[in-house]
């Protein structure tokens, strides 16, 4: 190997400067460590919450804009994220309620977006992740609200409906789907997963295993476990779950679309500050008046909000009486938002602000 004026390259060299960079490294980081103890102190004695999403939003974006390469913005963030989340044990050790079992892709957001020095505790479903948060078991939760292909997550609205929770940060995920199993593939007799985990591999799986029995499970990360303990039972998930169960990837990946993004919702009970590229999460019940949700749409249009998302779920109360939620691009304290909020009012039965927070820079 040369360099590009043809001279020989040292590699032993090179690794005696890797050394001492990462001697470096160590020595900045550890003093670093020493600062976030200290901002812990301040931190638990005026109680300002350990987990603060505009003040990452901040140190994410400064890192990227430091970044000179050759490393991408999205390693480097990685790196940072792993580094908050050894900060956040300095100062606090923090419990993230995710939707369970161990595996699952909700289990892989968790560890994505608070990295792996926190403790996550895994919940059976979405609504008891939110009991969880609303309880003070865990200091937050994380739940998948929409995803690229499928749409809303509909027990997540539920839950929404049911539950006064609030919302502080959002993740954007990327999900990679892997055929997962300890027998070749031509082996294979059943296929299980989550249904809709199912359907977003429906080309593959007609594909390459069209005479396999598909067995619906309540999350990915079941249909894992049945494939680390049932002969010729394949299962669609995760790396991390294949890693848990000892079950050989056998494909990767194996969705019918690329890009399939998962955005996630981290409850809590704090009021994150303005960032300036922020979103606000509202659900509302219109009056029974005709044109009720034209008029509350129309608040946001004239006050040049965009709205990003919208869905619907029933209201629980009344039949064929609906909740909706929408979701704007602006913050609940923001002047416009304020006044928007305040005249959509006017049109509903009931409208709650379930959060504002920073706008997800990217996908992880």
């Amino acid at each position: 190997m040369t360099s590009d004026d043809s001279q020989p390259i040292d590699l032993d060299a090179l690794r005696v400067r890797i050394d001492s960079l990462d001697a470096q490294l160590v020595s900045l980081l550890s003093e670093r460590a020493g600062i976030v103890e200290q901002v812990g102190q301040v931190k638990r004695t005026d109680g300002t919450p350990v987990y603060a999403p505009h003040r990452e939003k901040a140190v994410l974006q400064r890192v990227r804009t430091l970044n000179p390469g050759p490393l991408s913005g999205r390693t480097l963030e990685a790196i940072w994220r792993e580094l908050m989340s050894g900060s956040f044990g300095l100062e606090q050790p923090l419990t993230i309620g995710y939707l369970g079992p161990a595996g699952s892709f909700s289990h892989v957001a968790a560890l994505r977006h608070f990295g792996s020095s926190v403790d996550v505790t895994e919940a059976d479903d979405i609504d008891a992740v939110v009991r969880s948060v609303m309880t003070g078991t865990t200091h937050y939760g994380l739940v998948p609200y929409e995803n690229s292909i499928v749409g809303s997550i509909t027990d997540t609205l539920d839950a929404f409906v049911e539950h006064e929770v609030g919302v502080c940060a959002e993740s954007l995920i990327e999900v990679s789907h892997c055929l997962l199993a300890n027998c070749e593939q031509s082996s294979i007799t059943r296929l299980a997963s989550k249904p809709q985990v199912l359907a977003q591999c429906r080309k593959w799986i007609q594909r390459y295993l069209p005479q396999a029995e598909l067995v619906p499970t309540a999350s990915s990360a079941v249909g894992v476990e049945l494939a680390a303990t049932e002969p010729h039972t394949a299962a669609i998930g995760s790396r991390l779950a294949a890693s848990i169960y000892s079950v050989n990837v056998l494909a990767e990946p194996i969705g019918d679309k690329a890009d399939n993004i998962t955005r996630f919702l981290v409850l809590g009970r704090q009021r994150p500050e303005q960032t300036g590229t922020d979103r606000t999460s509202i659900m509302f019940t219109t009056k029974h008046a005709p044109g009720a949700l034209v008029d509350v749409l129309a608040v946001f249009r004239d006050a040049r909000i965009n709205l990003s998302h919208i869905d619907k779920r029933p209201s629980g109360r009344v039949n064929w009486e609906y909740t909706f939620f929408i979701d704007a691009d602006q913050h609940r304290d923001d002047p416009a938002m304020v006044s928007a909020i305040a005249q959509a009012t006017d049109h509903c039965v009931l409208l709650r602000v379930l959060g504002s927070y920073p706008r997800a820079g990217g996908v992880l």
